[in-house]
């Protein structure tokens, strides 16, 4: 099986730390930016970098765009660059597109235009610090839809030492616990013993509905 390929336009700092992960994961990344100078600031890191005009469709069409397997428009503050951007990869067809949004409208309109996914990075930042504020033993918080999101949760003291039956998360919260990272991260169990203890440094993924969570982790902050 081929690697993927991934093409990002718009080397900010968010396309930028997109194009670089993706390399460092082993992908083939092709980034693309009108400024020169950004593209040369990553050339060394990615598989390919060209200083291009991605609101003009005959150059997006001379570097092959429609080969790749995604492509990220991850433009910054010029909107109407954006949106013309996705519309000009929707026309032409063949990659999946994912869109960075500025805000609400910009989201709502790359939706609407054919954009696959559309990322808030703002918006899911400020939600990921946000509630690891509300409790040091929340280390991720992320959404996997309008209404349910992800947890990561690190045990607290008055989980440790019982097992999922008597903390009974689902009754009590409506929510899943669908892993536990054991050791602190080093392993991970994808279908928990629920009469196995919790240790200390355990780490609990949980889903369910925000509401729900947002129970659970008042619970959590209250007691600890």
């Amino acid at each position: 099986m081929s690697k993927k390929q991934f093409a990002v336009i718009g080397m900010g700092r968010f396309g930028f730390s997109i194009a670089k992960s993706l390399s460092q994961m082993g992908f083939d990344v092709l980034a693309i930016d009108a400024n020169e100078s950004r593209t040369q600031a990553v050339s060394n890191i990615v598989t390919h970098a060209v200083s291009a005009d991605s609101t003009d469709e005959e150059a997006l069409r001379a570097l092959g765009i429609r080969n790749f397997d995604v492509v990220v428009v991850a433009i910054g503050e010029d909107i109407q660059a954006s949106i013309l951007t996705t519309l000009i990869l929707k026309d032409l067809g063949g990659p999946i597109i994912v869109a960075k949004a500025q805000n609400e409208l910009h989201g709502k309109v790359l939706q609407k235009i054919g954009a696959d996914k559309v990322i808030h990075p703002e918006r899911d930042m400020g939600l990921r610090v946000a509630h690891h504020l509300t409790s040091p033993n929340i280390i991720d918080y992320i959404e996997i839809s309008d209404e349910y999101s992800l947890l990561e949760l690190r045990a607290t003291p008055s989980m440790v030492g019982k097992n999922l039956i008597e903390l009974n998360v689902r009754a009590k919260y409506r929510c899943n616990v669908m892993a536990i990272k054991k050791e602190g991260g080093s392993k991970m169990d994808i279908s928990p013993d629920a009469h196995e203890r919790l240790g200390s440094e355990d780490i609990l993924i949980v889903v369910g509905h925000k509401e729900d969570l947002m129970k659970l982790e008042m619970a959590v902050t209250q007691r600890n």
